[in-house]
């Protein structure tokens, strides 16, 4: 029996507004080692050319042109020479919006999900705490740019999780961006040890760093 996924057109909506949508949805990666499903605890929304953070704030780019939809693919990058970040795209066709998936928390088999991250080194929370780590778990690379998240036969694929409670929910300023830095678009599940802790950037005011 094939699992629901996320109904499109619920992402086809303004970042934020598919930040929120997104706390608490399931990522499944089919992986060498075999399928590995996290609960989705921290997000961070970006715009397009109104958000000096966002990838898109110069206009569109050959690297960025995922970003730009439909809703729901992923949209794949790789930072500072070191490791992969993966977004889901947001808003209609045509529109740039993405949502950076922050961290998640390990729904399944955990000895799997070590096998993966032996630095964890046994500590569950480390397992998808961060972006990179997140990916590193989930096998994300450059390959994955553009997958579509809402496909069943997809290998990264988006399935709705219980909804996040509203009182359960925090807000914040984005981790480690270079511009916009005050702007509370990371939202969280309180309580979760898979949270990233703060961290501000360096701030600029003329579009992130690559």
């Amino acid at each position: 029996m094939t699992a629901a996924l996320v109904d499109r057109s619920a992402l086809a909506v303004d970042p934020l507004d598919a930040a929120r949508v997104l706390l608490g949805c399931q990522l499944v990666a089919d992986t060498d080692d075999g399928e590995v499903r996290v609960r989705v605890v921290e997000v961070e929304a970006y715009r397009g050319r109104d958000d000096p953070a966002s990838h898109c704030y110069r206009g569109r780019t050959p690297r960025n042109a995922v970003m730009w939809g439909p809703a729901g693919h992923l949209y794949v990058y790789f930072v500072y020479g070191m490791h992969f970040c993966a977004n889901v795209v947001a808003l209609d066709e045509g529109r740039a919006g993405a949502v950076l998936v922050r961290a998640g928390e390990v729904l399944s088999d955990p000895g799997i999900a070590h096998v993966r991250r032996p630095t964890a080194r046994g500590r569950d929370a480390e397992l998808a705490r961060g972006p990179a780590r997140l990916c590193a778990l989930l096998g994300l690379g450059r390959e994955h740019n553009g997958v579509d998240l809402v496909d069943p036969a997809s290998p990264v694929r988006l399935e709705p999780g219980e909804r996040v409670p509203d009182d359960a929910v925090r807000t914040g300023p984005r981790v480690g961006v270079a511009a916009g830095q005050q702007r509370p678009w990371r939202l969280w599940v309180a309580g979760s040890s898979a949270v990233t802790p703060y961290k501000a950037g360096r701030e600029r005011a003329d579009g992130p760093d690559w």
